[in-house]
């Protein structure tokens, strides 16, 4: 049980970073399939920004290096937001366009200047940065509490740290004027406008949010499932994290329900083939289990769900 818990807080954690990242996106009115693409690219940056410092050695300075990653993960995923939020705001693209292509873009981007890194760093031209895996904590004595104890229990560093971002940008979507005017920006934009706000650069700052916050879900799954950034980043986490916001209805309370489900979900069924001594093609049918629980929650709760109203509406200032 203790493993199922701390296995799949690893994987709930991250995700549902990720997911705020993309409520701060929709609930401006900006629709975001390009999550994939976000946390990608922020995990590269963050990733080939160790590689670049350390020269490709990381031994030694590993606590160092993974904060700076996090920093720079969270730069990069804001930088390249800024190429979907150029295309949905002040161009008026279609938004479900841009997010396939970003997420396109991505991949080969981040494929090619990785191997392009190592050459010249290592004299090999691989896809993957070997990052190591993340440090963890133990808290005393609440530690020892049965179940309840997991949660305290080999902790990543980066869990802590998600939280505090997490109620940092909670605070700043319900209790903040600028989470007021984001909120009305995805409902009635045509009033914001009237208030005097501007609708196009509230949008553009909830784009590169969502980046921003992509990226550091991104090279925390670096750092915890794989141990390095490679193509294997892009594994529809993005994608599962926009259907958490959506089982949450684009709340974020609602929305750590649905990634924890998904977290414990994967973490009980690997558990599940280890103990059970099944073969590993086994394990790789438990991979897709959040996944078809995903298909599963759509088919009985997707009636329910409401969106914000102006969700994907290119915002013309002229129009009523």
């Amino acid at each position: 049980m203790n493993t199922v818990i701390i296995d799949g807080l690893a994987f709930a954690i991250p995700l549902f970073i990720i997911a705020i990242g993309g409520i701060y996106s929709e609930r401006s009115g900006v629709t975001n399939l390009a999550l994939e693409g976000f946390l990608g690219f922020g995990a590269f940056f963050g990733a080939a920004a160790v590689m670049v410092l350390t020269g490709g050695n990381l031994a030694g300075i590993e606590i160092p290096m993974f904060f700076a990653a996090l920093a720079f993960a969270m730069i990069g995923g804001a930088l390249f937001a800024m190429l979907h939020a150029l295309l949905c705001v002040p161009f008026k693209a279609n938004q479900v366009i841009s997010g396939v292509v970003i997420n396109i873009l991505a991949t080969a981007l981040t494929a090619f200047f990785t191997s392009q890194i190592n050459t010249y760093l290592l004299g090999k031209p691989t896809n993957k940065f070997v990052l190591g895996i993340c440090e963890r904590f133990t808290v005393p004595v609440i530690s020892k509490i049965p179940v309840l104890g997991a949660f305290f229990t080999d902790v990543y560093y980066f869990i802590p740290i998600i939280i505090v971002v997490a109620l940092f940008m909670t605070y700043m979507l319900y209790k903040s004027r600028f989470g007021l005017r984001l909120r009305a920006c995805g409902d009635n934009p045509h009033a914001v406008d009237a208030a005097g706000g501007n609708v196009s650069r509230t949008r553009f700052i909830a784009v590169m949010i969502s980046g921003a916050l992509s990226g550091l879900g991104g090279i925390c799954f670096a750092y915890s499932i794989s141990s390095s950034f490679s193509p294997s980043i892009y594994a529809g986490y993005g994608f599962l994290a926009i259907a958490a916001l959506i089982f949450g209805n684009w709340k974020i309370g609602p929305t750590l329900a649905a990634c924890l489900f998904f977290g414990f979900a994967r973490s009980g069924g690997h558990q599940l083939t280890q103990t059970l001594s099944l073969p590993s093609a086994f394990q790789d049918v438990i991979s897709i289990l959040p996944y078809v629980l995903t298909l599963l929650l759509l088919v009985f709760f997707s009636s329910t769900n409401r969106a914000p109203r102006a969700l994907g509406e290119i915002y013309d200032k002229g129009k009523r």
